[in-house]
């Protein structure tokens, strides 16, 4: 009996059996991330869709469609080759607008903004979805927080002219935020960008996609 006792603790002190029981450890942690997943995957999805859709009824008004936006999309490439996920609003058969992300780097990483913008190439709305800007500074991109953003309404490539497109300190015609000029300016050049892709892609933009409203 002694000697069996002795034969297991050793076994437990050899390579093998640690290697089993990590194993063991890992398929076991394993498999409950992947039930947890499965558990919480269409919950996650479901919360990722009401953000989507409630940032873009800030953007957007009910009143300018008639069909189901989230599953009406195009996509189209940028200038730098990049997919860009676009969301058709219609009404009567006609696109009324066109929903697309853009972004740029700012002081802290990534700026993720939403636009809207008419047939007629003039914004319609502008949000910020995501970023991790400075509290206090950087984050008055937020339309929570302060109104900047809502100065881009109604506004388009010329109107102010291209080289308007950039904040004052760059010699353009966006306040910046006293101690926090990088974070507008990656705002407004993103914005730019969206507005420029917009008018190299217009005419594939406003024709309506027949087969994603079916």
């Amino acid at each position: 009996m002694n000697k069996k006792v002795e034969n297991k603790s050793k076994f437990r002190e050899t390579v093998t059996y640690q290697a089993i029981l990590l194993g063991a450890s890992t398929l076991v942690a394993t498999t409950l991330l992947s039930f947890g997943n499965l558990v919480t995957k269409d919950e996650i999805a479901l919360r990722i869709e009401e953000d989507l859709k409630a940032s873009i009824s800030q953007v957007v008004p009910d009143t300018l469609y008639d069909n189901d936006l989230l599953a009406s999309t195009i996509t189209e490439e940028n200038s730098e080759g990049e997919s860009v996920l676009v969301y058709q609003a219609t009404r009567n058969n006609a696109v009324t607008a066109v929903i697309f992300e853009v972004s740029e780097n700012g002081y802290s990483g990534e700026i993720r903004s939403i636009i809207a913008i008419g047939p007629d190439g003039r914004i319609l709305g502008v949000r910020i979805l995501s970023h991790s800007e400075t509290p206090g500074l950087g984050d008055k991109i937020e339309v929570q927080k302060d109104d900047w953003v809502l100065g881009f309404d109604g506004l388009s490539i010329n109107n102010p002219s291209r080289s308007g497109w950039s904040v004052r300190k760059d010699g353009g015609e966006f306040d910046q935020f006293t101690g926090a000029t990088i974070t507008p300016r990656a705002v407004v050049k993103s914005i730019r960008s969206g507005l420029e892709f917009f008018e190299e892609k217009k005419q594939e933009l406003l024709h309506v996609n027949t087969e994603s409203q079916q």
